[in-house]
């Protein structure tokens, strides 16, 4: 099983490239409060997933993210930077996590999305707003150029950015991806793969959105061992085909 989003002892978990620029592996520092759906999914003060508001008491993220809890998620909304205080801010402790009921971490990463519920609704303002995310399943055009954020890994040997970070992928067809040189069967009819010359997303950015075309198209799930390497790009759970699902968890929480 690839270990790229398992929780290392002292580090979190992302995507990331092989080079380091100045943001996520091959990217930049996101211009402040761009991504005003951004989510930090963090434990003891410290951001280890991604995540990003769909609803105002709502966020999307990773299954896998959330196998094994030893202390209360908070969610932080409205943050460029994560240590410095900034008045737009808000924090929210997770009230209910609900993974994909065919999501199985020990068989393959199929399926890898959650919805975490606030115990409280967000305040929506200029820094902290609702995404749109695609409704209608159809495929991604490969080479469509497409953008992903976070606070994870800006290298492969674990530098971690204060400020959130964004970077440019491009798709990948499924049939490329999905060949033994990429990633083999691990590639799914609901994932999409996408990356560029040293650019990828990286440990502690998982459950963070891939865009297209300003809409959320798939969420952060793994990748290689290091990220950024060639034939071994980002994979994103497709987020249009889990929209009845999503509907209807944050219709009637407690029965999924």
């Amino acid at each position: 099983m690839d270990q790229r989003y398992r929780q290392p002892v002292t580090f979190i978990l992302l995507f990331g490239a092989l080079q380091c620029v100045s943001g996520s592996i091959g990217g930049w520092e996101a211009k402040p409060h761009s991504r005003p759906y951004m989510v930090s999914v963090q434990q003891n003060g410290t951001h280890y997933y991604g995540g990003f508001l769909v609803a105002d008491q709502w966020v999307v993220s990773a299954a896998h993210c959330y196998t094994a809890q030893s202390s209360p998620y908070k969610v932080l909304l409205g943050a460029h930077s994560l240590s410095d205080s900034e008045s737009t801010k808000q924090t929210f402790t997770v009230a209910s996590i609900h993974s994909h009921p065919d999501f199985n971490i020990t068989r393959n990463f199929d399926n890898d999305i959650a919805l975490l519920k606030l115990d409280g609704r967000a305040s929506l303002t200029q820094a902290v707003q609702k995404v749109s995310y695609k409704r209608v399943s159809k495929d991604v055009p490969e080479g469509t150029v497409c953008s992903t954020a976070g606070w994870g890994w800006i290298n492969n040997v674990g530098v971690k950015p204060d400020k959130l970070q964004e970077v440019n992928v491009a798709v990948i067809g499924h049939k490329t991806c999905s060949s033994r040189r990429y990633h083999g069967s691990k590639i799914t009819g609901n994932m999409m793969c996408a990356a560029g010359h040293g650019k990828d997303s990286c440990h502690g950015d998982s459950g963070g959105p891939l865009l297209c075309n300003g809409l959320v198209e798939g969420i952060i799930s793994f990748g290689g061992r290091k990220c950024g390497r060639p034939m071994k790009p980002g994979v994103y759970t497709m987020i249009s085909h889990y929209r009845d699902w999503i509907d209807a968890v944050m219709n009637q929480g407690s029965k999924y």
